[in-house]
């Protein structure tokens, strides 16, 4: 038996069964879950209703994710998979699903932020580029202008705690927003504020259940 999209073997609100007058269609056909894993990319054409294509990706290694406040995106490398609300199992298996939390590769946006506000993005990054600046002396001056527009840029240079420890441990929460099964790519954001406060305390709590 094929996998069908319809619902006329289910029963009628009153818990009465359906009558059965005709065969499945082919409009009403399901296909098998994609279940993307972590791996070297790859990804499969499937030619849909209308002549269309989907792209369904088996394995994803990266994608592109958002920083919203700072409104700046990077593709980064996607680590593993932390967190699923729907089902443990695909945390088990790095299954990558929309909706998923994972953890990606801080370091394209540790990147853009030292070289955009010219600022270590953490405490440990702080000492070392103090260090680096006493070595180099004079070999990092600015003109006026481009002095201007750091010092202004610095106004809004300020990053949440938690992400601030993230950037030390060199890995961010981010979710996944895009559908790997359905467009062949694991795109979405970076964690912050509310939402991050939210999903580590299921983190804590998911691991105190497993201690036990």
């Amino acid at each position: 038996m094929g996998i069908s999209r319809s619902s006329r073997h289910k029963r009628s609100a009153s818990g009465a069964q359906r009558a059965h007058y005709r065969k499945k269609r082919k409009f009403e056909l399901g296909r098998q879950a994609a279940s993307t894993r972590l791996g070297v990319k790859r990804i499969h054409p499937v030619r849909v209703r209308g002549g269309n294509l989907k792209h369904r990706a088996l394995r994803l290694d990266s994608g592109n994710f958002a920083w919203g406040s700072e409104h700046v995106t990077r593709k980064t490398r996607i680590i593993s998979v932390v967190y699923n609300a729907s089902n443990n199992e695909l945390v088990r298996t790095n299954t990558l699903v929309m909706g998923a939390i994972i953890q990606v590769d801080a370091t394209p946006f540790r990147q853009w932020y030292e070289a955009h506000y010219a600022l270590p993005v953490s405490k440990k990054g702080a000492k070392a580029a103090a260090t680096e600046e006493k070595k180099e002396g004079e070999e990092k001056k600015r003109s006026n202008h481009a002095q201007r527009i750091l010092t202004d840029r610095r106004k809004d240079a300020k990053i949440d705690n938690l992400l601030e420890t993230q950037f030390g441990a060199g890995r961010l929460y981010a979710a996944i927003s895009s559908r790997p099964g359905q467009v062949g790519r694991a795109d979405g954001y970076i964690l912050e504020g509310k939402e991050l406060e939210f999903y580590l305390r299921k983190l804590r709590t998911g691991k105190q259940k497993h201690a036990q």
